[in-house]
Protein backbone atom coordinates (compact mmCIF):
# COMPACT_ATOMS: atom_id res chain seq x y z
CA UNK A 1 0.00 0.00 0.00
CA UNK A 2 1.13 3.80 -1.11
CA UNK A 3 2.13 5.78 1.68
CA UNK A 4 2.00 9.90 1.63
CA UNK A 5 5.21 11.28 2.64
CA UNK A 6 4.33 15.05 3.49
CA UNK A 7 7.67 17.16 3.32
CA UNK A 8 7.77 20.26 5.80
CA UNK A 9 9.46 23.21 4.62
CA UNK A 10 10.89 25.55 7.35
CA UNK A 11 11.05 29.39 6.14
CA UNK A 12 13.12 32.11 7.59
CA UNK A 13 12.03 35.60 7.26
CA UNK A 14 13.95 38.71 7.02
CA UNK A 15 12.08 41.59 8.07
CA UNK A 16 12.79 45.62 9.59
CA UNK A 17 11.97 45.78 12.80
CA UNK A 18 11.69 49.22 12.61
CA UNK A 19 8.88 49.00 9.52
CA UNK A 20 7.79 45.47 9.93
CA UNK A 21 8.77 45.33 6.28
CA UNK A 22 9.41 41.63 4.59
CA UNK A 23 12.91 41.80 3.58
CA UNK A 24 13.30 38.00 2.01
CA UNK A 25 12.13 34.46 2.96
CA UNK A 26 14.63 31.85 2.99
CA UNK A 27 14.19 28.07 3.38
CA UNK A 28 15.85 26.88 6.09
CA UNK A 29 18.57 24.85 5.01
CA UNK A 30 18.06 20.96 6.06
CA UNK A 31 20.64 18.57 7.54
CA UNK A 32 21.67 17.27 4.65
CA UNK A 33 22.45 20.73 2.87
CA UNK A 34 24.20 21.67 5.76
CA UNK A 35 26.32 18.52 5.75
CA UNK A 36 26.67 18.79 2.16
CA UNK A 37 28.14 22.45 2.73
CA UNK A 38 30.67 20.83 5.65
CA UNK A 39 31.77 18.32 2.81
CA UNK A 40 32.59 20.78 0.74
CA UNK A 41 34.02 22.89 2.58
CA UNK A 42 36.04 20.39 3.89
CA UNK A 43 37.59 19.26 0.04
CA UNK A 44 38.46 23.00 -0.60
CA UNK A 45 40.22 23.81 2.43
CA UNK A 46 43.84 21.66 1.82
CA UNK A 47 44.52 23.92 -1.04
CA UNK A 48 43.14 27.19 0.68
CA UNK A 49 45.86 26.27 3.22
CA UNK A 50 48.12 25.63 0.84
CA UNK A 51 47.86 28.74 -1.27
CA UNK A 52 50.18 30.01 1.52
CA UNK A 53 49.80 33.07 4.00
CA UNK A 54 51.37 35.67 1.23
CA UNK A 55 48.17 35.01 -0.86
CA UNK A 56 45.54 34.94 1.77
CA UNK A 57 46.55 38.83 2.89
CA UNK A 58 46.31 39.71 -0.78
CA UNK A 59 42.75 38.16 -0.88
CA UNK A 60 41.88 39.77 2.55
CA UNK A 61 43.38 43.25 1.78
CA UNK A 62 41.14 42.84 -1.11
CA UNK A 63 38.39 42.16 0.94
CA UNK A 64 38.47 45.32 3.02
CA UNK A 65 39.41 47.33 -0.29
CA UNK A 66 35.42 46.23 -1.36
CA UNK A 67 34.13 46.54 2.11
CA UNK A 68 35.64 50.18 2.29
CA UNK A 69 34.01 51.22 -0.94
CA UNK A 70 31.24 49.46 -0.30
CA UNK A 71 30.81 50.84 3.37
CA UNK A 72 27.42 52.92 2.91
CA UNK A 73 25.59 49.99 1.41
CA UNK A 74 26.63 47.38 4.01
CA UNK A 75 25.53 49.97 6.93
CA UNK A 76 22.38 50.66 5.12
CA UNK A 77 21.79 46.62 4.96
CA UNK A 78 22.20 46.26 8.46
CA UNK A 79 19.96 49.01 9.67
CA UNK A 80 17.24 47.94 7.54
CA UNK A 81 17.63 44.08 8.64
CA UNK A 82 18.54 44.81 12.37
CA UNK A 83 17.34 48.33 13.51
CA UNK A 84 20.25 49.90 14.85
CA UNK A 85 21.12 53.82 13.40
CA UNK A 86 23.39 53.64 10.15
CA UNK A 87 26.08 55.05 12.08
CA UNK A 88 26.58 52.73 14.71
CA UNK A 89 25.91 50.30 11.92
CA UNK A 90 28.91 52.56 10.30
CA UNK A 91 31.06 52.61 13.48
CA UNK A 92 30.36 48.99 15.46
CA UNK A 93 30.32 46.92 12.57
CA UNK A 94 31.73 47.89 9.24
CA UNK A 95 34.81 49.89 11.17
CA UNK A 96 35.59 47.00 13.45
CA UNK A 97 35.52 44.46 10.64
CA UNK A 98 37.94 47.01 8.73
CA UNK A 99 40.10 47.40 11.39
CA UNK A 100 39.94 43.33 12.35
CA UNK A 101 41.45 42.69 8.18
CA UNK A 102 43.74 45.10 8.98
CA UNK A 103 45.32 43.35 11.92
CA UNK A 104 44.93 40.14 10.51
CA UNK A 105 46.93 41.33 7.24
CA UNK A 106 49.64 42.96 9.69
CA UNK A 107 49.99 39.60 11.57
CA UNK A 108 49.78 36.90 10.13
CA UNK A 109 53.22 36.06 8.75
CA UNK A 110 54.72 36.44 12.38
CA UNK A 111 51.67 34.02 14.12
CA UNK A 112 52.12 31.66 11.40
CA UNK A 113 55.72 31.63 11.27
CA UNK A 114 57.59 28.28 12.94
CA UNK A 115 58.55 29.36 16.52
CA UNK A 116 61.66 27.95 18.44
CA UNK A 117 61.74 26.54 21.30
CA UNK A 118 64.75 26.57 23.98
CA UNK A 119 66.05 23.70 25.05
CA UNK A 120 67.54 23.88 28.33
CA UNK A 121 67.46 20.51 30.06
CA UNK A 122 71.13 19.66 29.44
CA UNK A 123 70.12 16.05 28.45
CA UNK A 124 67.97 17.46 24.97
CA UNK A 125 70.75 20.13 24.12
CA UNK A 126 71.18 17.78 20.81
CA UNK A 127 67.32 18.58 20.00
CA UNK A 128 65.65 21.50 17.58
CA UNK A 129 62.23 22.35 18.34
CA UNK A 130 59.51 23.90 16.58
CA UNK A 131 56.16 25.32 17.57
CA UNK A 132 53.83 25.10 14.10
CA UNK A 133 50.76 26.72 14.10
CA UNK A 134 48.32 24.27 12.13
CA UNK A 135 44.28 24.53 10.81
CA UNK A 136 41.90 23.05 12.48
CA UNK A 137 40.51 22.42 8.90
CA UNK A 138 36.48 23.55 9.00
CA UNK A 139 35.26 26.46 11.69
CA UNK A 140 31.87 26.28 12.28
CA UNK A 141 30.34 30.10 13.18
CA UNK A 142 27.04 30.51 15.02
CA UNK A 143 26.43 33.74 15.04
CA UNK A 144 23.69 36.37 16.97
CA UNK A 145 21.39 39.25 15.29
CA UNK A 146 22.79 42.03 17.01
CA UNK A 147 25.84 42.49 15.00
CA UNK A 148 25.17 40.45 12.52
CA UNK A 149 28.42 42.14 10.16
CA UNK A 150 31.14 42.39 12.45
CA UNK A 151 30.65 38.96 15.11
CA UNK A 152 30.76 36.55 11.94
CA UNK A 153 33.25 38.62 9.93
CA UNK A 154 35.86 39.12 12.66
CA UNK A 155 35.68 35.40 13.58
CA UNK A 156 35.75 34.39 9.95
CA UNK A 157 39.00 36.30 9.07
CA UNK A 158 40.80 35.18 11.94
CA UNK A 159 39.87 31.34 10.53
CA UNK A 160 40.20 32.26 7.17
CA UNK A 161 44.18 33.92 7.26
CA UNK A 162 45.00 30.76 9.39
CA UNK A 163 43.82 28.11 6.55
CA UNK A 164 40.57 27.39 7.62
CA UNK A 165 37.71 26.50 5.39
CA UNK A 166 34.47 28.51 7.27
CA UNK A 167 30.48 27.85 7.44
CA UNK A 168 28.61 30.06 9.06
CA UNK A 169 24.99 29.75 10.11
CA UNK A 170 23.52 33.06 11.14
CA UNK A 171 20.86 34.34 12.86
CA UNK A 172 17.31 33.72 11.19
CA UNK A 173 16.53 37.46 11.81
CA UNK A 174 19.64 38.41 9.95
CA UNK A 175 20.85 35.89 6.96
CA UNK A 176 20.50 39.23 4.80
CA UNK A 177 23.98 40.77 5.97
CA UNK A 178 25.90 37.11 6.55
CA UNK A 179 24.70 36.87 2.93
CA UNK A 180 26.68 40.26 2.21
CA UNK A 181 29.35 39.04 3.86
CA UNK A 182 29.36 35.75 1.93
CA UNK A 183 29.60 37.74 -1.37
CA UNK A 184 32.14 40.25 -0.47
CA UNK A 185 34.71 37.72 0.39
CA UNK A 186 33.57 35.54 -2.76
CA UNK A 187 34.24 38.44 -4.79
CA UNK A 188 37.92 39.15 -3.19
CA UNK A 189 39.01 35.41 -3.83
CA UNK A 190 37.45 33.42 -1.49
CA UNK A 191 36.65 30.36 -3.22
CA UNK A 192 33.10 29.73 -3.05
CA UNK A 193 33.15 26.32 -1.02
CA UNK A 194 35.85 27.44 0.85
CA UNK A 195 33.19 30.31 2.69
CA UNK A 196 29.35 29.49 2.85
CA UNK A 197 26.19 29.93 4.76
CA UNK A 198 23.83 27.87 5.52
CA UNK A 199 20.74 30.19 6.31
CA UNK A 200 18.28 28.33 8.11
CA UNK A 201 16.62 27.92 12.34
CA UNK A 202 17.81 26.39 15.42
CA UNK A 203 17.25 22.90 13.49
CA UNK A 204 19.99 24.08 10.60
CA UNK A 205 21.98 25.38 13.96
CA UNK A 206 21.96 21.43 15.32
CA UNK A 207 23.13 20.55 12.11
CA UNK A 208 26.23 22.62 11.98
CA UNK A 209 26.74 21.43 15.45
CA UNK A 210 26.14 17.65 14.54
CA UNK A 211 28.35 17.89 11.14
CA UNK A 212 31.90 17.10 10.21
CA UNK A 213 33.25 20.87 11.80
CA UNK A 214 36.28 20.72 13.58
CA UNK A 215 35.69 23.64 15.69
CA UNK A 216 33.12 26.04 16.52
CA UNK A 217 33.03 28.82 17.36
CA UNK A 218 28.95 29.79 19.21
CA UNK A 219 27.85 32.86 20.22
CA UNK A 220 24.51 33.37 21.70
CA UNK A 221 22.88 33.31 25.03
CA UNK A 222 23.54 30.86 28.35
CA UNK A 223 20.55 28.58 27.89
CA UNK A 224 21.81 27.43 24.20
CA UNK A 225 25.39 27.42 24.98
CA UNK A 226 24.70 25.06 27.45
CA UNK A 227 23.02 22.73 25.21
CA UNK A 228 25.82 23.72 22.68
CA UNK A 229 28.93 22.47 25.08
CA UNK A 230 27.00 19.67 25.73
CA UNK A 231 26.75 18.41 22.16
CA UNK A 232 30.03 18.98 21.63
CA UNK A 233 31.50 17.34 24.22
CA UNK A 234 29.68 14.10 23.30
CA UNK A 235 32.51 13.80 20.91
CA UNK A 236 35.10 16.07 21.92
CA UNK A 237 34.58 19.08 19.60
CA UNK A 238 36.44 22.39 20.67
CA UNK A 239 34.73 24.99 20.92
CA UNK A 240 34.54 28.52 21.81
CA UNK A 241 31.38 30.45 23.97
CA UNK A 242 30.72 33.84 24.04
CA UNK A 243 27.39 33.62 25.95
CA UNK A 244 26.85 37.77 26.70
CA UNK A 245 26.95 39.66 29.90
CA UNK A 246 25.30 42.03 32.34
CA UNK A 247 28.45 44.30 32.79
CA UNK A 248 28.31 46.71 35.67
CA UNK A 249 29.70 50.05 35.68
CA UNK A 250 30.85 51.66 38.72
CA UNK A 251 31.03 55.77 38.91
CA UNK A 252 33.60 56.58 42.00
CA UNK A 253 33.60 59.14 44.14
CA UNK A 254 35.75 61.37 42.55
CA UNK A 255 34.23 61.01 38.62
CA UNK A 256 33.10 63.44 36.34
CA UNK A 257 29.61 63.09 36.57
CA UNK A 258 29.15 64.88 33.43
CA UNK A 259 31.12 62.61 31.37
CA UNK A 260 30.50 59.28 32.98
CA UNK A 261 26.83 59.76 32.86
CA UNK A 262 26.76 60.14 28.94
CA UNK A 263 29.13 57.23 28.80
CA UNK A 264 25.97 55.50 31.07
CA UNK A 265 22.87 56.79 28.36
CA UNK A 266 25.23 55.96 25.56
CA UNK A 267 26.78 52.42 27.19
CA UNK A 268 23.10 51.47 27.82
CA UNK A 269 21.05 52.48 24.43
CA UNK A 270 23.25 51.82 22.33
CA UNK A 271 21.96 49.93 19.26
CA UNK A 272 19.11 49.94 21.99
CA UNK A 273 20.43 48.08 24.75
CA UNK A 274 20.86 45.40 22.55
CA UNK A 275 25.16 44.65 23.06
CA UNK A 276 26.68 41.95 25.41
CA UNK A 277 28.82 44.13 26.42
CA UNK A 278 25.80 46.87 27.63
CA UNK A 279 26.27 48.63 30.54
CA UNK A 280 23.42 46.60 31.62
CA UNK A 281 23.68 47.17 36.00
CA UNK A 282 25.16 50.68 37.07
CA UNK A 283 26.70 51.29 40.33
CA UNK A 284 27.24 55.19 41.88
CA UNK A 285 29.00 56.17 44.73
CA UNK A 286 26.02 57.41 46.61
CA UNK A 287 27.73 61.06 47.13
CA UNK A 288 27.05 61.26 43.15
CA UNK A 289 24.26 59.54 43.35
CA UNK A 290 21.42 62.13 42.85
CA UNK A 291 23.28 64.30 40.67
CA UNK A 292 24.06 61.50 38.33
CA UNK A 293 20.47 60.11 37.90
CA UNK A 294 19.35 64.21 37.45
CA UNK A 295 22.22 63.74 34.32
CA UNK A 296 21.41 60.42 32.60
CA UNK A 297 17.49 61.14 33.06
CA UNK A 298 17.94 64.64 31.34
CA UNK A 299 20.33 63.18 28.79
CA UNK A 300 17.55 60.34 27.95
CA UNK A 301 14.75 62.65 27.41
CA UNK A 302 16.89 64.67 24.73
CA UNK A 303 17.31 60.85 22.56
CA UNK A 304 15.31 60.60 19.67
CA UNK A 305 14.05 57.30 18.52
CA UNK A 306 12.75 56.03 14.75
CA UNK A 307 14.11 54.40 11.85
CA UNK A 308 17.76 54.14 11.70
CA UNK A 309 18.02 55.22 8.52
CA UNK A 310 17.09 58.84 9.11
CA UNK A 311 20.72 60.39 10.48
CA UNK A 312 19.01 62.25 13.42
CA UNK A 313 17.58 59.35 15.14
CA UNK A 314 19.68 58.34 18.03
CA UNK A 315 17.95 54.70 18.49
CA UNK A 316 15.94 52.37 16.55
CA UNK A 317 13.97 49.64 17.43
CA UNK A 318 14.29 46.21 19.40
CA UNK A 319 14.88 42.99 16.86
CA UNK A 320 11.34 41.66 17.67
CA UNK A 321 8.15 41.04 19.71
CA UNK A 322 10.12 38.44 22.02
CA UNK A 323 12.50 41.02 22.70
CA UNK A 324 10.47 43.58 23.68
CA UNK A 325 8.29 41.38 26.15
CA UNK A 326 11.61 40.74 27.72
CA UNK A 327 12.38 44.27 28.50
CA UNK A 328 9.11 44.99 29.69
CA UNK A 329 8.95 41.83 31.77
CA UNK A 330 12.60 43.08 33.27
CA UNK A 331 10.65 46.43 34.23
CA UNK A 332 7.68 45.75 35.48
CA UNK A 333 9.34 43.24 38.03
CA UNK A 334 11.84 45.92 38.85
CA UNK A 335 8.39 47.93 39.32
CA UNK A 336 6.57 45.79 41.15
CA UNK A 337 9.36 45.28 43.96
CA UNK A 338 9.96 48.90 44.41
CA UNK A 339 12.17 50.63 41.23
CA UNK A 340 11.01 53.55 40.40
CA UNK A 341 10.94 54.48 36.84
CA UNK A 342 12.25 57.71 36.45
CA UNK A 343 11.85 58.55 33.00
CA UNK A 344 10.49 55.46 30.04
CA UNK A 345 9.04 52.45 30.97
CA UNK A 346 6.67 50.98 28.35
CA UNK A 347 5.85 50.62 24.71
CA UNK A 348 6.35 53.17 22.05
CA UNK A 349 3.70 52.13 19.53
CA UNK A 350 3.14 55.17 17.73
CA UNK A 351 6.79 54.69 16.54
CA UNK A 352 6.62 51.61 15.99
CA UNK A 353 5.49 47.47 17.47
CA UNK A 354 9.25 46.96 18.47
CA UNK A 355 9.72 50.12 20.24
CA UNK A 356 10.76 50.60 23.66
CA UNK A 357 11.45 54.31 25.29
CA UNK A 358 14.98 53.91 27.21
CA UNK A 359 13.89 53.78 30.67
CA UNK A 360 16.33 55.25 33.78
CA UNK A 361 15.49 53.17 37.38
CA UNK A 362 16.29 54.23 40.56
CA UNK A 363 15.77 52.55 43.61
CA UNK A 364 16.73 48.70 42.25
CA UNK A 365 18.06 45.65 44.15
CA UNK A 366 19.73 42.80 43.42
CA UNK A 367 16.74 40.87 43.84
CA UNK A 368 15.25 42.14 41.37
CA UNK A 369 15.50 40.56 37.36
CA UNK A 370 16.59 43.47 36.31
CA UNK A 371 20.33 43.01 37.62
CA UNK A 372 20.42 39.70 37.87
CA UNK A 373 19.01 38.36 34.07
CA UNK A 374 20.30 39.91 30.73
CA UNK A 375 17.71 42.55 29.73
CA UNK A 376 19.09 43.41 26.17
CA UNK A 377 17.20 46.02 25.65
CA UNK A 378 17.40 49.79 26.57
CA UNK A 379 17.21 50.16 30.02
CA UNK A 380 19.90 51.64 32.94
CA UNK A 381 19.05 50.59 36.65
CA UNK A 382 21.15 52.66 38.57
CA UNK A 383 22.27 51.35 42.56
CA UNK A 384 24.12 53.77 45.04
CA UNK A 385 27.10 52.14 47.34
CA UNK A 386 28.70 53.22 50.28
CA UNK A 387 32.58 52.11 49.66
CA UNK A 388 34.96 50.63 47.21
CA UNK A 389 34.75 46.99 48.79
CA UNK A 390 30.95 47.65 48.32
CA UNK A 391 31.15 48.37 44.93
CA UNK A 392 33.43 45.34 44.17
CA UNK A 393 30.85 42.87 45.89
CA UNK A 394 28.09 44.27 43.83
CA UNK A 395 29.83 44.37 40.37
CA UNK A 396 30.80 40.95 41.43
CA UNK A 397 27.61 39.53 42.35
CA UNK A 398 26.37 38.29 38.98
CA UNK A 399 26.59 34.93 37.14
CA UNK A 400 28.39 36.84 34.53
CA UNK A 401 31.84 38.53 33.87
CA UNK A 402 32.25 39.79 30.59
CA UNK A 403 33.32 43.07 30.90
CA UNK A 404 33.22 46.02 33.42
CA UNK A 405 34.30 49.65 33.36
CA UNK A 406 35.39 51.40 35.84
CA UNK A 407 35.12 55.70 36.69
CA UNK A 408 37.51 57.86 38.17
CA UNK A 409 39.80 60.93 37.99
CA UNK A 410 42.39 58.51 39.60
CA UNK A 411 43.67 56.03 37.11
CA UNK A 412 45.46 54.22 39.30
CA UNK A 413 42.51 53.53 41.43
CA UNK A 414 40.60 52.59 38.84
CA UNK A 415 42.96 49.43 37.38
CA UNK A 416 43.30 48.53 41.22
CA UNK A 417 39.84 47.90 41.06
CA UNK A 418 39.01 46.83 37.82
CA UNK A 419 42.02 44.31 38.90
CA UNK A 420 39.53 42.55 41.28
CA UNK A 421 36.40 42.49 39.12
CA UNK A 422 35.49 39.27 37.59
CA UNK A 423 35.00 39.99 33.83
CA UNK A 424 37.26 38.87 30.76
CA UNK A 425 37.54 43.37 30.13
CA UNK A 426 37.56 45.90 32.85
CA UNK A 427 37.91 49.52 31.04
CA UNK A 428 38.70 52.63 33.09
CA UNK A 429 36.71 55.68 31.81
CA UNK A 430 35.32 53.71 29.03
CA UNK A 431 33.06 50.93 28.14
CA UNK A 432 31.76 48.57 24.90
CA UNK A 433 34.27 50.11 22.55
CA UNK A 434 37.08 47.49 23.67
CA UNK A 435 35.31 45.45 21.03
CA UNK A 436 36.70 47.62 18.48
CA UNK A 437 39.87 47.47 19.65
CA UNK A 438 41.37 44.15 17.32
CA UNK A 439 44.63 43.30 18.79
CA UNK A 440 42.15 43.29 22.60
CA UNK A 441 40.92 39.48 23.32
CA UNK A 442 36.86 39.35 23.62
CA UNK A 443 35.38 36.90 25.53
CA UNK A 444 34.42 36.57 29.80
CA UNK A 445 34.40 34.26 32.69
CA UNK A 446 31.99 32.60 34.55
CA UNK A 447 28.84 32.05 32.48
CA UNK A 448 30.09 34.40 30.01
CA UNK A 449 31.43 31.72 28.03
CA UNK A 450 34.85 29.99 27.16
CA UNK A 451 37.95 31.04 25.17
CA UNK A 452 38.33 34.09 23.15
CA UNK A 453 38.00 36.32 19.31
CA UNK A 454 39.96 39.02 18.46
CA UNK A 455 43.37 39.87 18.92
CA UNK A 456 46.24 36.87 18.53
CA UNK A 457 44.53 34.81 21.34
CA UNK A 458 41.44 35.07 19.03
CA UNK A 459 44.11 33.74 16.10
CA UNK A 460 45.19 31.06 18.37
CA UNK A 461 41.23 29.58 18.76
CA UNK A 462 41.89 28.76 14.98
CA UNK A 463 44.82 26.57 14.92
CA UNK A 464 45.94 23.27 16.35
CA UNK A 465 49.43 23.85 18.43
CA UNK A 466 52.40 21.14 16.92
CA UNK A 467 55.52 20.59 18.39
CA UNK A 468 58.16 18.90 15.69
CA UNK A 469 61.30 18.62 16.91
CA UNK A 470 64.59 16.88 15.08
CA UNK A 471 67.38 15.27 16.56
CA UNK A 472 70.79 16.85 15.79
CA UNK A 473 73.23 13.35 16.06
CA UNK A 474 70.36 10.88 14.41
CA UNK A 475 73.12 8.91 14.42
CA UNK A 476 73.77 8.25 18.31
CA UNK A 477 71.80 6.05 20.72
CA UNK A 478 70.70 7.98 23.49
CA UNK A 479 72.20 7.92 26.95
CA UNK A 480 68.90 6.54 28.04
CA UNK A 481 67.36 3.88 26.10
CA UNK A 482 67.85 0.01 27.45
CA UNK A 483 69.56 -1.36 28.28
CA UNK A 484 69.81 -0.24 32.14
CA UNK A 485 71.46 -1.24 35.32
CA UNK A 486 73.35 0.08 38.62
CA UNK A 487 75.86 1.62 37.59
CA UNK A 488 73.64 3.50 34.76
CA UNK A 489 70.69 4.57 37.73
CA UNK A 490 74.20 5.87 40.02
CA UNK A 491 74.84 7.86 37.26
CA UNK A 492 71.60 9.20 36.52
CA UNK A 493 71.40 10.20 40.27
CA UNK A 494 74.56 11.96 39.65
CA UNK A 495 73.48 14.02 36.50
CA UNK A 496 70.59 14.75 38.32
CA UNK A 497 72.43 16.21 41.07
CA UNK A 498 74.92 18.45 38.49
CA UNK A 499 72.00 20.12 37.32
CA UNK A 500 69.69 20.68 40.13
CA UNK A 501 71.93 20.13 43.45
CA UNK A 502 72.10 23.56 45.50
CA UNK A 503 75.84 25.35 46.04
CA UNK A 504 78.89 24.42 43.73
CA UNK A 505 80.34 21.25 45.55
CA UNK A 506 77.19 19.60 44.95
CA UNK A 507 77.00 20.17 41.43
CA UNK A 508 80.99 18.96 41.22
CA UNK A 509 80.02 15.86 43.17
CA UNK A 510 77.26 15.01 40.57
CA UNK A 511 79.27 15.83 37.25
CA UNK A 512 81.69 13.03 39.07
CA UNK A 513 79.04 10.59 39.60
CA UNK A 514 77.63 11.07 35.95
CA UNK A 515 80.66 10.81 34.12
CA UNK A 516 81.00 8.01 31.91
CA UNK A 517 77.26 7.56 30.76
CA UNK A 518 78.07 9.10 27.02
CA UNK A 519 80.27 5.76 27.01
CA UNK A 520 78.20 3.18 28.51
CA UNK A 521 78.20 -0.14 27.30
CA UNK A 522 75.70 -2.72 26.77
CA UNK A 523 72.68 -0.29 25.12
CA UNK A 524 70.01 -2.73 23.19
Amino acid sequence: MATDVQIVTRKVVSVNPATGEVLREFESASESKVRAAVSRARVAQPQWNELGVKKRIAILREFQTLLHQKKSDVACLITREAGKPRVEALLTEVLVVLDAARFCIENAYGFLREEQVPHRNLVMKAKAGRILREPYGVIGIISPWNYPFSIPAVEALAALITGNAVVVKPSELTSLVALELEALLHVAGVPKDLFQVVVGDSTTGAALISSQIDKLVFTGSVATGKRVAQVAAARLLPVVLELGGKDPMLVLDDADVDVASSAAVWGAFMNAGQACLSVERCYVDRTLYDGFIEACVAKTKRLRLGNGLDPEIDLGPLIHERQVQIVESHVEDARARGARVLTGGSRLPKVGANFYAPTVLAGVTHEMRIMREETFGPVLPVMSFENDEEAIRLANDSEFGLAASVWTRDKARGEALGRRISAGTVMVNDAISCFGISEAPHGGVKSSGIGRTHGRLGLEEMVRIKYLDSDRLPGLKKVWWYRYGELFTRQMEGFLDLMFARGLSGRLRGALRSAGVLRRKGRL
